[in-house]
């Protein structure tokens, strides 16, 4: 029997945690024709967030862990290519499989694909077109030095073609987000519980509740538009009350900015960064999410739950046209008048995207290993 294909997986932040956990598990069931290899950057360097992550998705511990820690997106991709170039000659893969749209994503695929060792592109061809997103410029530069794209939905093509890849290269395989969702959601954790847990249980949300997520820089770093938004929060929850898990970096400009008082009522329930399982539970019991992040744009459209997305774009358009997905910008008046649609009517009720079928890993790992068999008897 031939050796098994070594395959260096790259992770580097929350965003990838979710999606590698089904691609590891695919892996393992292919038995001695793969060796997976996980190999965590550090660009997210809260230990205990990374570790609560990994257990309760059941991702085996790294095998190596380059600690790279904070500092601007040039210092941050420059400091992760420098770490890996070591680790990858250490390791010799067959391949290089990265995630999604982060510093880490690009840093290693640069690396790799000078090195002569092939790139595959999880959640390859998502296109917000707004350059100004450092994500979308790690997207398009990582797409265009993979051999091998892997795809969400299915007009993503589209945009690879329009790029001038190849349309040999890409293969729509769905969403390994949602493998995740589906395998976890009978042990989501419900609103009613993380009250207890906090001693919180005076937060009343007999009639359902909003749940919100704020990080974008374009949201949170203007304190004109942060503070619009904190106003238009604050008006949404005399209606039905708000769960605000709160990411450090939004709290911290709330309190640069001497916006707390805005949020501190008793219907906005501020609550510390949440798990996994946590936010799993959060989202598939509200009414609706207020949103500026890709995942949950996704994740809602999976739940089958009315999500507003606060931004003017976004790279995940399915969610709109088949999801529960509405875009409201940061506009005050955009963001209630969808809010009094879903409480009057409901909201988008959306359908599920195809292939969002929780086999989109088993897809990937099958595709990737006759890929490499392929290649290594050429």
């Amino acid at each position: 029997m031939s050796s098994p294909h070594r395959i260096l997986c790259i992770v580097g932040a929350r965003p990838n945690f979710m999606k590698i956990a089904p691609i590891m598990a695919a892996f393992s069931q292919l038995g001695e024709r793969v060796q997976a290899v996980l190999l965590h950057t550090g660009q997210h360097y809260d230990v205990a967030m990374n570790h609560q992550y990994f257990e309760a998705l059941g991702i085996p511990a790294p095998d190596i862990n380059l600690e790279i820690g904070s500092g601007s997106h040039a210092q941050q991709t420059a400091a992760i290519m420098q770490h890996f170039e070591p680790a990858l000659e250490q390791v010799q893969p067959a391949a290089v499989l990265v995630l999604g749209d982060i510093n880490s994503t690009l840093a290693c695929a640069l690396v790799a694909v000078k090195k002569g060792v092939p790139v595959v592109h999880v959640e390859a061809g998502l296109r917000s077109n707004d350059r100004s997103m450092p994500e979308e410029i790690n997207r398009i530069l990582t797409d265009q030095i993979s051999e091998l794209l892997y795809t969400t939905e299915a007009n993503a093509l589209q945009n690879l073609t329009r790029e001038g890849i190849a349309a040999e290269r890409v293969r729509f395989v769905g969403n390994v987000m949602i493998d995740t969702l589906r395998h976890n959601l009978a042990r989501a954790i419900s609103l009613p519980q993380i009250l207890a847990t906090l001693g919180r249980e005076d937060f009343r949300h007999d009639k359902g509740y909003a749940v919100l997520t704020l990080h974008r820089p374009s949201n949170v770093d203007d304190p004109a538009v942060l503070r619009a938004l904190l106003e238009t929060v604050r008006t949404i929850s005399a209606t039905l009350p708000v769960v605000f898990p709160l990411h450090p970096r939004t709290r911290g400009m709330i309190e640069k900015f001497g916006l707390a008082g805005l949020i501190d009522i008793p219907q906005i329930l501020q609550l510390p960064p949440m798990g996994y399982l946590e936010m799993l539970g959060l989202m598939r019991d509200a009414r609706l999410a207020l949103t500026d992040s890709g995942g949950i744009q996704e994740e809602t459209t999976a739940l089958g739950v009315p999500c507003v997305t606060l931004r003017h774009n976004t790279e995940r358009p399915i969610t709109v046209e088949q999801g529960t997905n509405t875009l409201a910008g940061n506009d005050p008046q955009a963001i209630l008048a969808i809010f009094a649609e879903v409480m009057e009517h409901g909201g988008k009720a959306g359908r599920i995207p195809e292939f969002w079928d929780g086999h989109a890993a088993e897809r990937i790992a099958q595709d990737l290993c006759d890929w490499l068999d392929q290649r290594r008897a050429a």
